[in-house]
């Protein structure tokens, strides 16, 4: 018992001194990100139900502090959350919303962001906090559309709607004054708060590294290019006119949000205010990768996963800013939902992945970390096909995925190890 009681209160000193230093703020100089005055590199993660999780009422606050120490444990300290979901009424969505009506918050949901946020910083971990999503999964911009008069969303994953319909319907949100409007009111109010907990203002926090537009903002067509660039100008511009102190993204997936074209992707983003450039790598998704035929594709995957990352990194270079991949997975072997199941291919794509920002760090080049998809934590699959329902364990796969997939459990040893064995070797450089 004395042990035990010892060793609680040596954790919470530790904390508790940690919580009076200074979190330093995250900077850009040149294509370099720097923590205060020395470079910063990092292999993070996407943890986007951490606010969820951080819920009084629909949330495991025990289980939220457990996985932020064993991400520490890890070297992980940056995380990229969904600030909250939209309406939250159809099945394959998050809910509850955060928003659950246009302009109308779950103040249970506003109060977990803040716990999130405050315990990240206890821990100098850095938050990328995304304010929408171009899919469906949590709401986003088909959300604002529907609440604004334009239908009922065509969510692509109920029968008898498709995929094209969606991306049709979704396109109108960069010609819809109501909804954008909207949206910049939820970015003004998310911006404009002040954390209960730590009562920092979320302007003044530097637990914040930067604040994104989105999930995958996305042109759709060639067609929409000038509307696109356009709204994303705009909300980039509020969104540095609300907050000076932290850095802004877009969020997006780089050529496969730009019409599979880098011209597009350069174009859409030289916006000085956007201070960093961002890609997403689906391998199986892009179909690179086949989980049944795994040792045949995985040397495609890297090779075509290299060719996405040079090009991007390019664009990096033409517009002097670093980039972060910041979204990528792939499957256990035979994609398994279980954690501890062979991971072998996975690892593999990681440690290339990791490799790639190893590699930019030492020679000074624009790619600076990398975020996988996802940290899932003590979460898992409780239904053989991976479907979730609300109040089920919450994993990084989105409810229309199926729970598990792409996600990186407490058990899953080895690809963790490659995880913290990369983040010591940044840390070095």
């Amino acid at each position: 018992m004395k042990n035990k009681l010892l060793k609680t209160f040596s954790f919470s000193l530790i904390f508790s001194i940690i919580a009076c230093q200074a979190q330093e703020r995250i900077t850009v100089k040149g294509n370099e990100f720097f923590k205060g005055d020395k470079p910063y590199a990092y292999i993070g993660t996407n943890y986007w139900y951490g606010s969820m999780l951080a819920s009084k009422k629909i949330g495991d606050r025990k289980r939220l502090l457990r996985e932020l120490d064993v991400m520490k444990k890890n070297g992980i300290d940056n995380l990229r959350i969904l600030v909250g979901a939209d309406g939250g009424k159809y099945d394959f969505t998050v809910r509850p919303a955060l928003q659950y009506e246009q302009g109308k918050y779950d103040e249970d949901l506003l109060d977990g962001l803040d716990f999130l946020i405050s315990e990240m910083s206890k821990r100098k971990m850095y938050a990328v906090l995304y304010l929408t999503n171009n899919w469906e999964w949590s709401g986003g911009m088909s959300q604002y559309l529907e609440w604004n008069g334009k239908g009922a969303i065509p969510v692509p994953n109920i029968p008898p709607n498709t995929w094209p319909q969606f991306m049709s319907y979704t396109e109108q949100f960069h010609s819809c004054e109501h909804c954008m409007e909207a949206l910049n009111n939820h970015v003004k109010f998310i911006i404009g708060r002040t954390n209960a907990y730590s009562k920092k203002k979320y302007n003044e926090d530097n637990t914040i590294m930067s604040w994104q537009v989105g999930n995958e903002p996305r042109l759709f067509t060639v067609e929409n290019e000038a509307k696109f660039t356009k709204w994303l100008n705009n909300i980039v511009d509020l969104i540095d006119s609300l907050d000076k102190n932290h850095l802004v993204s877009t969020g997006s997936e780089g050529k496969n949000s730009s019409n599979d074209s880098m011209e597009i992707f350069e174009r859409t983003h030289k916006n000085p205010n956007i201070d960093y450039l961002t890609m997403h790598i689906w391998p199986k998704n892009w179909n690179w990768f086949k989980a049944d035929n795994a040792e045949a594709t995985i040397p495609a995957t890297i090779e075509n996963a290299g060719k996405y990352i040079d090009d991007h990194i390019k664009v990096a270079e033409n517009l002097k800013r670093p980039i972060i991949i910041e979204e990528f997975g792939l499957p256990r072997e035979n994609e398994s939902l279980n954690a501890g199941a062979s991971s072998v291919y996975r690892d593999k794509f990681y440690s290339y992945i990791f490799g790639r920002v190893a590699e930019s760090v030492k020679n000074n080049g624009p790619l600076r970390a990398a975020n996988f998809w996802g940290y899932g934590g003590e979460g898992k699959a409780i239904h053989p096909d991976g479907k979730w329902n609300p109040g089920e364990p919450f994993t990084t796969d989105p409810p229309q995925e199926p729970q598990g997939l792409n996600s990186v459990f407490n058990d899953d040893k080895s690809t963790l190890e490659i995880v913290k064995n990369y983040n010591l070797e940044l840390k070095k450089k």
